[in-house]
């Protein structure tokens, strides 16, 4: 740390998707105000992010990075697995209580920093999962924010669900979820199976419960979004909170925003750690083979897979659409998804098929996702509906086909049906049954150009501008995610303010 005052501490989850908008958020912070600001987590998240940086170099003097003991071995979970990555969903649970392991750590960093520097940081910014910070920084004599990596919408979803369990109040396998207008209907369907079966006594349901109330006793949040682009999420999440919102998003990289070439280390940053299926010359090289917006991207992240029978019905389907396509393959449901693909998880001779009529680009492990999105040929994206990927798309103007699989997924593909209009629901999870004919027919509208997919692609590129109408910010015109960091800004300073001359009055008292 040295002489340097830390003025925020932030504590992301130990998951990919949650550590790099973290760090966005910290990038951008201190360009706005000079702030130097502390990054902590477990060893190997700690690893990962200095990874991350250009050329594998130590990190930028303004953050500090510090590591929290961490045994994931002692929590029932295999050696080293301190992130999400390559971990079953029931793992992924077993993770997600272990955290409150870091409470004492954590405080004892803050207890450090303010011996070091003779005061608190201005505040703590935590993930969602982690109520529990609200507390250390209360006890530390500042306040903690709550950040939600993902959007308004989804994240107020999944909230309202675990505090309420609203499906498990009503015979019907429809169900309203409290905060959200009479007319949001959720379905059962919506929730994966861990999210069913809960009934408040399992100790997912007890631990999520009480880490979401810690965190609606936070100073406020901010989300991963824009003013413009969920004014129902919004509206939403305020009312429910009853405290302030401050959508400071997309935290998506600068060239991709503003249609400028993406740089080496965008995608470096986004998957570091990855071994690269194709590289971006490649991809490009593809795509620019083939029609403006002709190309169905698909990609279901990096933790996801489908079944056996669903890859089969997929890639069936896709032959029949004679849609071009890029996928980012993965072994089925049931096998090891760092495992060596095989042919026969595809219909025989599929893979040379496409080779030979350049019909479909399959692509092991990772691809270059932003400089797909954002290429005049790519017209649509094949996704789960987790929130970056949602973004990405959405701020490059590509249409969706939502196959949500856990979290807070469903939601975000409702919002984006229901709310939007930009995207047309596929299938749900690794349980539901397709057929290559509804794979087929559901690609035909999405990628068409006039009717349905003609309205869609009108739709999306609005929602494109907004994007960035949101995040400009030159000279005197500044987009509403600019503004809310200023507000959040002023904010916190405010409140130090506030209690520096509270503790004033007290001395003067005494």
């Amino acid at each position: 740390m040295g002489s340097q005052q830390i003025d925020i501490v932030m504590l992301p989850f130990m998951a990919h998707g949650h550590l790099i908008p973290f760090l966005s958020l910290a990038t951008q912070i201190h360009h706005r105000t000079g702030f130097n600001i502390a990054i902590a987590n477990t060893p190997l998240n700690i690893q990962y992010l200095r990874s991350t940086f250009l050329q594998h170099q130590n990190p930028p003097p303004w953050i500090h990075i510090f590591e929290l003991p961490f045994n994931s071995a002692g929590h029932g979970l295999p050696p080293n697995s301190e992130n999400t990555e390559n971990l079953p969903l029931d793992q992924i649970g077993k993770l997600v209580i272990s955290s409150v392991s870091l409470k004492t750590p954590f405080h004892n960093l803050l207890l450090d920093i303010i011996k070091k520097q003779g005061k608190p940081p201005l505040c703590s910014i935590s993930d969602v999962f982690f109520g529990w910070v609200v507390e250390v920084a209360n006890i530390m004599n500042t306040v903690n924010i709550t950040f939600a990596t993902g959007g308004a919408y989804g994240t107020l979803a999944l909230f309202s669900f675990w505090l309420n369990l609203p499906h498990r109040k009503t015979d019907s396998e429809e169900f309203n979820l409290p905060g959200f207008p009479e007319r949001c209907k959720f379905h059962v369907s919506q929730l994966h199976e861990f999210m069913r079966k809960a009934d408040g006594n399992d100790s997912g349901s007890r631990f999520l419960k009480s880490q979401f109330s810690s965190s609606l006793q936070s100073f406020g949040w901010l989300t991963n979004t824009a003013e413009e682009l969920e004014p129902l999420g919004l509206d939403s999440l305020r009312k429910y909170t009853q405290f302030p919102v401050w959508p400071i998003g997309p935290l998506l990289p600068k060239q991709l925003l503003n249609k400028s070439p993406l740089s080496s280390s965008s995608s470096t940053t986004q998957h570091a750690g990855k071994s690269p299926g194709i590289s971006a010359e490649k991809c490009v090289e593809w795509l620019d083979m083939h029609d403006l917006a002709s190309v169905l991207y698909i990609s279901f992240g990096s933790q996801n897979t489908v079944s056996r029978s669903q890859m089969m019905e997929l890639a069936i389907g896709l032959e029949k659409s004679w849609t071009p396509f890029i996928w980012v393959i993965r072994p089925p449901l049931g096998f090891d998804l760092k495992a060596e693909f095989r042919s026969e998880w595809l219909p025989e001779g599929f893979e040379a098929r496409m080779k030979e009529s350049n019909q479909g680009l399959l692509v092991k492990n990772w691809a270059p996702q932003l400089e797909i999105l954002s290429h005049k040929s790519t017209g649509a994206f094949l996704s789960h509906c987790g929130w970056i990927s949602t973004m990405e798309s959405l701020s490059q103007g590509v249409k969706i086909i939502g196959w949500p699989m856990a979290a807070e997924q469903a939601f975000n593909s409702k919002m984006l049906v229901d709310e939007m209009g930009v995207s047309v629901e596929l299938t749900r999870g690794v349980q539901s049954s397709i057929s290559s004919e509804k794979v087929k027919e559901v690609i035909g509208i999405v990628m068409e150009k006039e009717g349905k997919g003609g309205d869609m692609k009108r739709k999306v590129e609005e929602i494109a501008h907004q994007i960035r109408e949101a995040v400009k910010d030159e000279g005197n015109e500044k987009g509403s995610s600019i503004k809310a960091k200023d507000d959040f800004i002023s904010a916190i300073k405010t409140r130090k303010q506030e209690v520096f001359s509270a503790s004033i009055l007290d001395l003067s008292a005494n």
